[in-house]
């Protein structure tokens, strides 16, 4: 696979070798730093992986030796490479990785970056006027690695009718509600009331009701 890096125009040929089938394939970006391309790994898995990369090419130059493991956290992106480009070249280079879930002790800890990852099923959480929890379930959001959605039930009306509709013959009607609504997998729930509790049903298998299409993903679908 080929690969251009804008507006420098390098070509990057690329190999992608695993030793395990890990949940979410590791992928390797570049960033041109003055003479510099350095090469991160970034794994979206939700748990740590160790990393080698083998690179070969023209172009540049690299530091000589084997190639190291490198500990890549969980939804975090890594450094862990770095290539002199030569004055005049265009780098053109392929790579092999060697991925291991079977953590050694004798690694390079590198600084990392959190970044933000999809979860195991799609988290949009739906708030509403006389929410107790809505505020400190999204901050906590905010600060997880997980990738989320929300829509604020004053400002889309439409929404609101169809949540007001869904509820009607429920145990807890839409005006009983005081935590937000939050659809996870497409299954909604009006009783989670505090971080842990979504993680649960994130993790879990739904027990309530099956959310049909709002008329807000119909729109965002059209």
């Amino acid at each position: 696979m080929k690969k251009t890096l804008l507006p420098l125009l390098i070509f990057l040929c690329i190999a992608n070798v695993s030793i395990f089938a890990q949940e979410r394939p590791v992928k390797i970006v570049d960033e041109r730093v003055n003479n510099r391309l350095m090469i991160y790994a970034v794994n979206e898995n939700e748990y740590d992986l160790d990393v080698a990369i083998k690179i070969e090419g023209t172009g540049f130059r690299q530091r000589a030796g084997t190639p190291r493991l490198h500990r890549v956290p969980k939804a975090s992106k890594v450094n862990i490479s770095s290539l002199v480009i030569e004055r005049g070249r265009v780098p053109v280079y392929t790579y092999e990785l060697t991925v291991n879930d079977s953590l050694s002790r004798r690694v390079v800890r590198k600084p990392f970056t959190r970044i933000k990852i999809d979860p195991k099923q799609n988290i949009l959480v739906y708030l509403k006027d006389g929410c107790a929890t809505c505020d400190s379930i999204v901050q906590k959001l905010d600060s997880s690695y997980y990738k989320y959605r929300t829509i604020n039930l004053e400002e889309k009306q439409e929404v609101k009718d169809y949540l007001i509709r869904t509820f009607k013959y429920t145990k807890t009607p839409y005006d009983s509600i005081s935590n937000p609504i939050v659809s996870i997998g497409g299954t909604l729930y009006s009783e989670i009331g505090n971080y842990d509790q979504l993680l649960e049903k994130l993790n879990g298998t739904g027990d309530e009701m099956k959310e049909e299409e709002s008329p807000e993903e119909k729109q965002e679908k059209n």
